[in-house]
């Protein structure tokens, strides 16, 4: 699974993917990376400029598998404030 969100913002239109995951039976056979291939290739289609993925640093090869595909890292901090009640 992977979720691609389109935004659309004052600088244009941005995607970013969300919870790339693959079931257990699946892992080793190459979903990951057919699901975050196609993240581009829908943000090319709907006139996105850029898609943004996040990980965390210690998860090496999915960090390694997009790279592999074209993403690069950025330098930037994420502040989040904790939402609820």
């Amino acid at each position: 699974m992977l979720t691609l969100v389109l935004l659309p913002l004052p600088s244009g239109l941005r995607a970013r993917g969300e919870g790339v995951m693959v079931d257990g039976t699946g892992r080793g056979r190459g979903a990951a990376g057919l699901l975050t291939a196609e993240a581009p290739r829908i943000a090319r289609e709907t006139g996105a400029r850029t898609v943004d993925l996040t990980s965390r640093p210690d998860r090496e090869a999915a960090n390694r598998l997009y790279e592999r595909l074209g993403f690069r890292s950025r330098r930037s901090t994420v502040h989040r404030f904790p939402g609820g009640g």
